[in-house]
């Protein structure tokens, strides 16, 4: 059931004083778009009558195709803490409707809708909770971002070491306002480095919390003369940035599917059939969950990020899959791979159709592997049948493309302007020459 009606929106609106209204919604690249309208239009926004030009946000529209609409998501208005408090500002997440009131099919929220309406059918409801890192560097004096940092804190280091403490203290003041659960925050291992974790819920209200939280991040950062960045390796010879992401689904009497205590490690079936679900199209999957050119600097040997396709029911950090919880009842499953420059809508939309399609085909995944897989030589490796994650975008596209589930749960409109548009983008990367080739190369050749 719905926690806000029409009316009370309304209401709420006039009561808090509220005078700007931002209708948000995601692109294919996990970008935040927005429209602003005022009080005035509060009445036309909530029956869907909102138009915005579509064919002006890349993936969307073609010049020739006719505007689109932006349906509000009620539940999801929020008053902005850091605006005025006099003639204040909320937000509405809204979904993309083309004119004929049919849902849009490039709007990667409805995609993650239709795998958890799939997952519905199959009798499950599908849950998710992130681990969200990210970096906070030191402004230029003209306000733009540098990767400069005047600290050198580690895990769990307080300040004066950790300066980044009071920007991370508001930020967590700010998301509960908001009404997030935060459940843990901290300095992670790199300089500058952090990472604030939030409270499970269900897979939409996360992807929505997830967009939410990197936009109250970025804006407590800047009051604090603080970039913060969520890309994944913005410094050499430092962690990258993550996002684990721990996977649960529950069936309809409210019990956790992936827990059996009848069996030694509490994994049930389903939860070793999800797990190879993952495995299977994990090559694929990581295209979506590691989407830039620098995710794949992230996912190298000696930094803790995850390199080989392997899974463990220990606490086996060098696994990309884990699986969570007490040993007598596994309660989620973790993936380790995807970085915050993801598209949460998109990243759990694959991970989640991955993991029915191995209940469905009742697929079970390699044997488990509880050693450091980092330790292992290449021998060893090949002996326990374990490989590598791609290891580079390009790769990893050539795999999205070639893996039908996931190229149908994106769509074909979606998933064709991604390889397209991230393909030119890999293309231009390999024809730019590079500050280190010319001071490797310049004086030698």
């Amino acid at each position: 059931m719905s926690r806000y009606t029409k009316q009370d929106i309304i209401q709420l609106v006039e009561e808090e004083d509220v005078e700007f209204i931002r209708l948000q919604f995601t692109d294919m690249f996990g970008n935040f778009k927005n429209m602003a309208v005022t009080t005035s239009q509060l009445e036309k926004v909530l029956n869907n009558q909102c138009v915005f030009n579509g064919s002006a946000i890349e993936g969307f529209l073609s010049m020739k195709e006719p505007d689109m609409y932006l349906y509000p998501v009620l539940d999801t208005f929020a008053i902005f803490p850091w605006r005025p408090q006099q003639g204040k500002v909320a937000r509405l997440i809204c979904d993309v409707f083309r004119p004929d009131k049919t849902p849009f099919e490039g709007d990667s929220r409805y995609i993650l809708k239709k795998v958890i309406q799939q997952a519905e059918r199959m009798g499950y409801l599908f849950k998710a909770g992130p681990e969200c890192e990210f970096f906070l560097f030191d402004l230029a004096q003209d306000g733009s971002p540098t990767t400069e940092t005047k600290e050198s804190g580690g895990f769990f280091d307080v300040g004066p070491v950790d300066s980044g403490e009071n920007a991370r203290r508001e930020m967590v003041m700010t998301l509960e306002q908001m009404g997030f659960e935060i459940e843990a925050s901290y300095h992670a291992n790199a300089p500058a480095q952090h990472e604030i974790d939030f409270k499970y819920s269900d897979g939409l209200s996360t992807a929505d919390n997830l967009m939410t939280f990197r936009m109250a991040v970025r804006t407590i950062a800047r009051r604090h003369g603080l970039h913060a960045t969520f890309m994944p390796k913005p410094k050499s010879g430092v962690d990258g940035s993550g996002m684990h992401l721990n996977l649960s689904l529950y069936n309809k009497d409210g019990a956790n599917v992936f827990c059996d205590t009848s069996v030694e490690g509490g994994l049930s079936q389903e939860g070793l059939y999800f797990i190879a679900g993952i495995l299977k199209h994990i090559d694929a999957i990581t295209a979506v969950t590691n989407p830039l050119i620098n995710s794949y600097k992230r996912l190298v040997p000696g930094y803790g990020a995850p390199v080989y396709v392997a899974w463990s029911n220990t606490a086996n950090r060098s696994a990309l899959v884990r699986t969570g919880g007490k040993k007598e009842c596994v309660d989620r499953i973790e993936l380790r791979c995807p970085d915050p420059s993801a598209n949460p809508y998109l990243a759990l939309a694959v991970c989640l159709a991955a993991g029915l399609d191995g209940i469905r085909e009742q697929i079970l995944p390699p044997a488990k592997v509880d050693s450091n897989i980092y330790d292992m030589t290449d021998k060893e490796r090949r002996a326990c049948k374990i490989r590598s994650l791609p290891e580079n975008l390009s790769r990893a596209l050539d795999a999205l493309e070639t893996d039908q589930l996931m190229m149908n749960v994106l769509g074909d409109k979606l998933a064709n302007d991604y390889l397209k548009i991230k393909r030119a983008e890999w293309m231009k990367y390999c024809t730019t020459v590079s500050e280190w080739e010319v001071a490797q190369y310049l004086n030698r050749f």
